[in-house]
């Protein structure tokens, strides 16, 4: 058996893969095929997993192990760009990959999984529940019960974390009497985005930033997180959890913990993800009157996306011909600490938008005096997808007679910055990441909490005060009325 190296403490340095099962419950969903499965190649193909590592789908379709390596093999070329995928490599992968048919909600069958696997030898067992979250709690028991949660084995749960505070509080506590806290993944691939971790560089990596990052330098902070998509094959999902649920909750409200965090005294997971804690519980409350006037809801209606005729949200696969679920939102957020103090953060995220992007925008405020009489303030643009990009816009002088300004951009293109090297997948980083043990990049438990606590008066307010969802076409920059939530303060998307 090989023993479980502790992680290098010297941040850059990569620790070696260890040896371990990677057990995937869903494993016939498109979460595993269309992404869990290529990560998992990649990292072979890298030569980053362990040669013992092994891999395990579990779900109820009964198939062999062949049916489920070519079902594999066909989305992990659909998925993976062709000059990484060749066929020697993927049968020396498909050697770890195995199949398991079993029902999620059974107990017995857990009793069959761990026959098959053998006794608990203290290997390391990383269980990924790529399933719904109500299997959750009933999963992390049966394991329990099946001698497959011991002290090696831990479990990573994909988000949503419940609809509300309460019901994130239950899947907590359920999780936490089966495994301790240590051994629990609640991942967000958006943590796992290159350009994402190149902002915790690019705030504490570099004295240039860090002077004026705060109220008495900027304006304001957008944090925009927009779809082209509409809801695909998730409407019976998404029908019931909506644009605040599926996206604000998590992948903004952590996106604007990396921007407003303070620097941890050591980057490893306990100090970053106590600095995220103290930003969101310094949110200010949005409730009653300040949900009315601090927030939009939206609902795509038909309309063109890239001259494509698409129907409006209500006419959707599985979802509610009269639904008011919301499939945008905008919010204009405060966080009450002494940095911060009185600084707006504007959150949106929406489906069916004019276009995909997601980006983090720093405003800076103006020169305190206009000495060329004209010139637009600083501004940082940090774009996560389609390009992952960070562009800071200067002002400089016009070829020419006279002082005529012009903003230019000091652009730096990651892609084109590190070309000769093939750009990880937010996954491939996650994966690895759980199999060594290192949860820097996953939320904790008293995060999703902080998370819902401030999210939940929101949809309270929403429901009291039957504050139903704008309108808007598909193929447009969402409701008038967020465009509102800027203007009144002579502000404007970064549209």
């Amino acid at each position: 058996m090989t023993a479980c190296p502790a992680r290098s403490n010297r941040v850059g340095v990569p620790a070696l893969s260890i040896s371990c099962d990677m057990l995937v419950f869903g494993g016939t969903g498109d979460l595993a095929l269309h992404k869990l499965l290529p990560a998992l190649y990649h990292l072979h193909r890298e030569k980053r997993l362990h040669a013992d590592v092994r891999i395990l789908a579990l779900a109820r379709s009964q198939r062999t192990r062949a049916a489920y390596q070519a079902l594999a093999e066909r989305r992990c070329r659909a998925q993976v760009a062709r000059a990484d995928f060749d066929d020697e490599t993927w049968q020396s992968f498909a050697a770890r990959l195995d199949y398991f048919a079993m029902d999620a909600g059974q107990s017995a069958d857990f009793g069959r999984l761990a026959k098959s696997l053998g006794g608990d030898d203290g290997r390391v067992r990383v269980h990924y529940l790529a399933t719904a979250p109500d299997l959750f709690e009933d999963i992390a028991t049966h394991l329990q019960i099946a001698g497959l949660a011991g002290p090696k084995a831990r479990i990573v749960l994909e988000k949503p974390i419940g609809h509300s505070l309460e019901s994130a509080q239950a899947i907590n506590a359920a999780i936490g009497a089966v495994f301790d806290e240590s051994r629990v993944f609640r991942i967000d691939h958006y943590l796992g985005k290159e350009t994402v971790q190149n902002l915790m560089a690019l705030r504490f990596a570099n004295g240039l930033f860090e002077p004026v990052w705060r109220a008495g330098h900027i304006d304001h902070v957008q944090i925009s997180v927009c779809e082209t998509l509409g809801v695909e094959n998730r409407g019976g999902y998404y029908d019931h959890a909506g644009a605040m649920r599926d996206m604000v909750q998590n992948h903004l409200l952590q996106l604007l913990c990396l921007v407003a965090m303070e620097a941890p005294v050591r980057f490893d997971a306990e100090a970053v993800r106590n600095e995220k804690v103290k930003i969101l519980e310094a949110l200010k409350p949005l409730s009653g009157l300040d949900v009315q006037d601090k927030t939009v809801r939206g609902q795509y209606t038909a309309g063109k996306i890239g001259g494509q005729e698409v129907p409006a949200y209500y006419f959707e696969k599985q979802v509610d011909n009269d639904s008011d679920t919301e499939t945008f939102v905008a919010i204009q957020a405060e966080i009450d600490n002494w940095r911060w103090a009185g600084v707006p953060f504007y959150l949106r995220t929406g489906k069916r938008m004019a276009r995909k992007a997601s980006e983090i925008l720093i405003q800076f405020k103006p020169v305190p005096h206009r000495l060329f009489g004209d010139g637009e303030a600083n501004r940082l643009l940090i774009r996560l997808q389609p390009e992952e990009r960070i562009s800071l816009q200067l002002m400089a002088k016009r070829p020419g007679k006279g002082m005529r300004l012009k903003p230019v951009e000091l652009d730096l293109n990651l892609a084109d910055a590190f070309n000769k090297q093939r750009r990880w997948d937010a996954y491939e980083r996650l994966l690895l990441d759980v199999i060594e043990g290192d949860s820097t990049l996953f939320m904790r438990r008293d995060e999703v909490e902080a998370a819902w606590e401030w999210i939940d008066p929101i949809i309270k307010g929403w429901h009291q005060h039957y504050q139903s969802p704008r309108p808007y076409p598909a193929g447009s920059n969402g409701p008038e009325q967020s465009q509102n939530l800027l203007e009144r303060h002579e502000r404007q998307w970064a549209d």
